[in-house]
């Protein structure tokens, strides 16, 4: 929607408030119609600008919206390297009568900071002839919808970029992990291979125990065994001897028995010591 021919008011205070309710759009095109021969027509690129960077922020209203808070009016100035403040702007404003001493401002609408910027009467702007340089304007505005939607487009790759930017990072982040988690479990199964070649060497050297004390344990039954046999043959031949043969023969026989019987055979002794020995080292 183009701006009005004429601002409705009974003052000039009212039509600078019907002015100012205008959108973004609209209050710089009445701007550049009322000072088009003094400046305008040389900087209208640069007032469209400002009217596209009053919408991109105005979060709520955008291209619908008239007054910016205050922090996104001090945006504004910096943004286009702006050396006047907010607060000066506002003491322009009260010197030259635009707005009453005691007026409170709760937004700025952007021809309060155009009236500040280049210290203009607002009483001419509300009052301005909106010159037959319309389709100049129309030019203008055509340019400001080519270079919004560059911006949009410009803004839009933007953030692809920047979402693309994020996804690689977090897929590289995930990458890391996964090494990090394979390099742990790579060191645990080491830990756990090496743990088990050390179980495994430590069941053969007792296994390898097992088998010499089940060794030392036949070895040594077959001692006793054979201490056993050797000792009671000897008995049984003595016998034999005491029982056969003439009366010298069977009274020696009987002497060599008793004592035989009667005397502490170490041998046997010492068998069955080892073969106790050897049991206990099996079990």
């Amino acid at each position: 929607m183009s701006a009005p021919s004429i601002l409705p008011g009974d003052n000039n205070m009212e039509k600078l408030a019907s002015l100012c309710n205008l959108t973004y759009q609209q209050q710089v095109t009445w701007f550049i119609n009322a000072y088009w021969e003094d400046f305008a027509e040389e900087k209208a690129e640069q007032f469209w600008l400002y009217a596209h960077k009053c919408n991109d922020l105005d979060i709520e209203n955008h291209e619908n919206g008239s007054a910016l808070d205050e922090l996104n009016a001090h945006r504004f100035l910096e943004h286009f390297d702006l050396t006047m403040t907010v607060r000066e702007m506002r003491t322009k404003l009260r010197n030259t009568g635009a707005v009453e001493q005691n007026f409170r401002f709760k937004n700025v609408p952007v021809s309060h900071m155009l009236i500040g910027l280049h210290d203009i009467d607002w009483k001419e702007l509300v009052n301005a002839a909106q010159g037959d340089n319309r389709k100049e304007i129309e030019k203008a505005e055509a340019l400001l919808k080519e270079v919004s939607a560059a911006f949009d487009e410009a803004k839009a790759r933007a953030e692809e970029a920047k979402a693309a930017l994020a996804a690689a990072k977090s897929a590289e982040a995930a990458a890391k992990t996964r090494a990090e988690e394979s390099k742990i479990a790579a060191e645990e199964s080491k830990v756990a291979e090496a743990s088990a070649h050390a179980a495994a060497e430590e069941s053969k050297v007792k296994e390898a125990a097992a088998v010499a004390a089940q060794q030392e344990l036949e070895a040594a039954l077959a001692e006793l065994k054979a201490q056993e046999d050797a000792y009671n043959q000897k008995t049984e031949d003595l016998k034999r001897k005491s029982e056969e043969g003439g009366i010298v023969s069977r009274n020696r026989a009987k002497n060599e028995l008793a004592q035989h019987l009667g005397e502490d055979p170490l041998p046997l002794r010492r068998a069955k010591i080892d073969q106790e020995a050897a049991v206990r080292k099996a079990e």
